[in-house]
């Protein structure tokens, strides 16, 4: 917060209105003018997709460039029927080959276990798998270039300025993506994992990667972020699909995952006292569609609302029953932000203060007039996903 009480994340976002965009994206074209195949046979980059996020926009600019890319994806096992649909729409759409990568499930359950009880974490295998197994194939098939989309230190707290032209690296992986916890240090005489468990979520070594001369850039230090404009653009164009959500108005970013924007998204305002609706709002703010009070309003309205579909992140884990999920979650709960009243019964101290004995509906606000009108004023989402996970989906018929 600088003396003008404005946080770095806006004041980074107000270089998107001086940047010059035109040469911006010429110094891209540039960038990847020596990773060009010579023959047109081979792949000159490697994109990480899911089945939703930035996945449809960062393919279509790749394509819109003249690079032909190799897709990889990370199964997550937390998979949505939208999710496994919007995937093999986007390979089929884009006509790209695609890799998947599917861990074995026993391995990954365990190491879920030990992150959520360790350090309250649901999603390491997740975000590990996500940032290590693009980085393995660009090795292993000799592609050094990594396209990735937002850098999120920017877009969300202004880590970085656009100019700093930040690439995607171990080192930025391991302080912002993985907890500070590399695979190798998962293994604990205090847990049942072993080097059977964790191997593929290794990073290659500084010799592998050197040696390809591996890369990872942002589009977002060179084209103007915008996710609301993409995906409504990526759904006119392409026919992605969103889905509604119980915690946040976005139906956007995370329609592949039943756990990201639930339980995952829960977790992270018991330990830091703020959620994923507030990074909407104020990317909303930022963006000038919504005003700040009524950022606000929304993030009131939704931040406090529990939770869908622990019972199935219980089966799934193999967690006896909700009493002994609370008991994980409530040794993670920041102070700072919660108070025990009562034995097992805590109350938030934070911007939903007033909304902690229930959860109160805030009817015909300008703030939901607005959002409506950019996220649900058309028929581009799923409004119900279907109660279970999908362990694996090859794709769809078109």
């Amino acid at each position: 917060i600088n003396s003008e009480g404005i946080c770095s994340g806006c004041v980074v976002h107000e270089e998107k209105d001086s940047l010059d965009w035109e040469d911006r994206l010429k110094k891209l074209k540039k960038i990847i003018k020596p990773y060009l195949s010579r023959s047109g046979k081979n792949y000159d980059c490697i994109i990480p997709v899911t089945g939703a996020q930035d996945s449809y926009y960062i393919v279509y600019v790749a394509k819109k460039i003249g690079l032909r890319p190799l897709l990889v994806s990370y199964n997550k096992y937390f998979n949505t029927e939208l999710g496994i649909i919007n995937l093999a729409n986007l390979r089929i759409k884009f006509d790209c080959d695609i890799l998947y990568q599917n861990v074995n499930p026993t391995s990954v359950k365990k190491i879920s276990k030990y992150t959520f009880y360790e350090h309250g974490n649901i999603y390491w295998p997740i975000l590990a798998g996500h940032t290590v197994y693009p980085v393995q194939v660009a090795v292993k098939y000799k592609i050094p270039l990594i396209i990735w989309g937002a850098h999120q230190g920017i877009e969300q707290v202004g880590m970085f300025s656009h100019l700093h032209e930040v690439e995607m690296t171990r080192r930025n992986r391991h302080d912002h993506d993985i907890l500070n916890l590399e695979a190798e240090e998962l293994l604990s005489i205090s847990n049942n994992l072993t080097e059977d468990d964790i191997f593929q979520y290794i990073y290659p070594n500084d010799k592998e990667i050197n040696s390809i001369g591996v890369r990872g850039i942002y589009l977002g230090n060179y084209i103007r972020w915008d996710p609301l404009a993409q995906h409504l653009d990526m759904i006119q164009k392409f026919g992605y699909k969103g889905s509604k959500f119980n915690r946040t108005f976005d139906c956007y970013d995370y329609a592949d995952c039943f756990n990201y924007m639930n339980l995952h998204d829960y977790l992270k305002i018991c330990k830091h006292g703020y959620s994923k609706v507030t990074d909407h709002a104020c990317r909303e703010i930022r963006h000038k569609r919504i005003t700040r009070e009524e950022g606000i309003a929304l993030v009131k309205k939704y931040e406090l609302i529990p939770p869908q579909y622990v019972d199935l992140f219980c089966k799934w884990l193999g967690i006896n029953d909700l009493k002994s999920l609370n008991y994980i979650i409530n040794r993670f709960r920041n102070k700072l932000y919660w108070e025990e009243y009562d034995v097992d019964k805590w109350r938030f101290k934070g911007l939903s203060n007033s909304l902690s004995k229930g959860h109160i509906k805030i009817k015909n606000t300008e703030a939901e007039k607005k959002i409506n009108k950019y996220y649900l004023s058309k028929n581009n989402f799923q409004k119900k996903q279907k109660s279970n996970y999908i362990i694996f989906g090859k794709g769809i018929d078109r």
